[in-house]
């Protein structure tokens, strides 16, 4: 019987992990080959890349650069597919413009007024910053691991994340028979613990990876 093997990506988990191991050219990064190689002697079914739909307001490059990563991805084989999450924008407070207001205020040293003045408006006017906030893009991919491996959909899952929150997911999928691989240059423990295997590519293990 054929040893079928699906891939299923945390985007935006992947892409920071990839990036702090200095992975360069991170769009022309090749999944077709990416999938090929982690996979080996299984059959490929499919690669799914999940991660949060840039919001068409607001910053229109970034909107732009995601459709393009987006179309070029599944452009690279028919067994590759998008799942988008949702952005949402969320107001948090930021810890240095707050920590940079304290030290002001309790300053034992005179500095020049137009000075100090300046930098507490800065101090203020950061205080809160809005950042975007990925929504329903890791339920989604667990909802997918869990409903596919009840389906008899693969025989083996690659998931390309640390993410101790899959960690779940994963127990219900072994449940079902099914073998589940961590890949991550990040390590994550509770993941670990409960899958198969901790695979932790390195940056040179993608020299061959790219289009």
């Amino acid at each position: 019987m054929p040893d079928r093997a699906v891939v299923f990506i945390d985007g935006n988990n992947w892409f920071h992990s990839i990036r702090d191991i200095g992975v360069d050219d991170r769009g022309r990064l090749d999944y077709r080959a990416i999938s090929l190689k982690l996979l080996g002697p299984r059959v490929w079914v499919g690669t799914r890349y999940s991660i949060g739909r840039v919001p068409q307001r607001g910053d229109t490059r970034l909107y732009g650069d995601q459709r393009r990563f987006l179309a070029n991805l599944t452009a690279q084989d028919a067994r590759i597919s998008a799942h988008l999450g949702r952005l949402e924008p969320r107001t948090v407070d930021d810890p240095a413009a707050r920590q940079l207001q304290s030290y002001l205020s309790s300053l034992v040293v005179r500095i020049d007024r137009r000075v100090y003045h300046d930098l507490l408006r800065i101090a203020r006017s950061h205080r809160n910053t809005e950042v975007m906030v990925e929504k329903a893009v890791d339920v989604m991919l667990a909802v997918d691991l869990v409903v596919m491996a009840e389906r008899d959909e693969f025989d083996a899952a690659y998931l390309l994340s640390a993410d101790g929150d899959f960690t779940p997911a994963v127990t219900a999928v072994k449940a079902h028979g099914k073998k589940v691989y961590a890949v991550s240059p990040t390590h994550g423990a509770q993941l670990a613990a409960v899958v198969d295997s901790f695979i932790r590519p390195t940056r040179e293990w993608f020299a061959d990876c790219y289009r």
